[in-house]
């Protein structure tokens, strides 16, 4: 089944924003977006194999796999912007050495690595709860606790083995995006992706902790829509 989502599709459009969620998360974290997006950008939701509409396909091998699967997915022709959270800026990032998007948003980006992967089921659970979002309260629930906790360990575990590269900087401009109480991606470590481009780098800091973007959609959306505002009139 195909990776890509688009909720409201808008064919006219100058500009697809590519959004890639979480580990353990879905296309479906971005679906609010869509419509709020002004017309001149389509929102694409990337859905990762495992999890709802492709919850009966197996998981990714690893990292560098599930970004080459996705970079073969992207829709061809015109231009795309890239946005990430958590392992999604990972994943994007690395697209992004691929993909040439117009712009990069790495929301959450934590570079550091964690053994989360290797807790037991009681100690996973306690750190995706720490984690905080919406969805920490259908893990309360017992089969979807059942079949969400291996997906976050497959995904913890993808990133704990992945490291990502030296490697000349993008030519495109960077927005990182953190919450001020986000353990996982303190706002110092965010700001150290300034180096991983050479065109310009902007650093929003929201109120909040790894889900920061759960409160801010409406705020955040404008912005991103405001960063790519040059490109509304297609050149």
């Amino acid at each position: 089944m195909s990776y890509l989502r688009i909720y409201h599709p808008r064919p006219q459009a100058r500009l697809r924003l590519v959004c890639l969620p979480h580990a353990g998360g879905a296309a479906t974290a971005y679906r609010a977006w869509s419509e709020a997006l002004p017309p001149w950008i389509e929102l694409v939701c990337v859905q990762y194999p495992g999890r709802q509409d492709r919850i009966d396909e197996p998981l990714v091998a690893d990292l560098p796999t599930l970004v080459d699967e996705v970079t073969a997915a992207l829709p061809s022709g015109g231009r795309l912007a890239l946005f990430g959270h958590s392992m999604g800026a990972t994943v994007a990032f690395e697209v992004a050495r691929r993909a040439r998007p117009v712009h990069l948003f790495l929301s959450a980006p934590a570079s550091g690595r964690t053994a989360l992967h290797t807790a037991t089921d009681e100690q996973l659970l306690s750190e995706v709860k720490r984690f905080g979002g919406s969805g920490t309260a259908l893990l309360e629930h017992p089969e979807i606790r059942r079949l969400a906790l291996p997906v976050i360990r497959h995904d913890m575990k993808m990133l704990a083995a992945h490291e990502i590269a030296d490697g000349p900087p993008l030519t495109c401009p960077i927005t990182a995006l953190v919450g001020d109480a986000d353990h996982t991606c303190p706002v110092e470590e965010a700001g150290g992706w300034a180096t991983r481009t050479s065109a310009a780098f902007r650093l929003w800091v929201f109120a909040g902790g790894h889900h920061y973007l759960e409160g801010e959609a409406p705020r955040i959306v404008s912005l991103v829509a405001a960063q790519l505002e040059r490109y509304s009139d297609g050149r």
